[in-house]
């Protein structure tokens, strides 16, 4: 399997991560009500919410993409890199969430944005 479609999974399973980052220590967290709990977070905890969203948003876009570059022949190393970058923009992305620094954060929601773009388009220019 190529590394782009691995990072298909990472991607996939990062909004998970992000609310485990959450619920993690928090003894009110109620398995019962976890939507209520959401809604009561605040701080830290209410922005890695914010954030297991917009991963769960943005992950359609690129598990297409990924799918694109890789049936539709786009040169693998191509593809392995801008997945890469992807991957690692989504992971500064958290970072900057959970940092509050929403300035930042949009600069790199943007570059995951275009780096999934690229990849979509890939075998275009390939």
């Amino acid at each position: 399997m190529s590394l782009t479609l691995w990072c298909v999974l990472v991607a996939g399973l990062m909004p998970v991560l992000t609310v485990g980052l959450a619920k993690w220590g928090d003894r009110s967290f109620d398995n019962a009500n976890p939507r209520g709990w959401a809604d009561e977070a605040s701080g830290w905890r209410r922005r890695a919410i914010a954030a297991q969203q917009n991963g769960f948003e943005a992950f359609p876009f690129f598990a297409a993409a990924g799918l694109v570059a890789t049936t539709q022949g786009a040169d693998a190393m191509t593809a392995d890199l801008l997945a890469v970058a992807f991957v690692a923009s989504r992971i500064a992305y958290v970072a900057c969430y959970l940092a509050n620094q929403p300035t930042l954060r949009s600069g790199v929601w943007s570059a995951g944005l275009f780096t999934a773009l690229a990849l979509f388009t890939s075998p275009a220019w390939s």
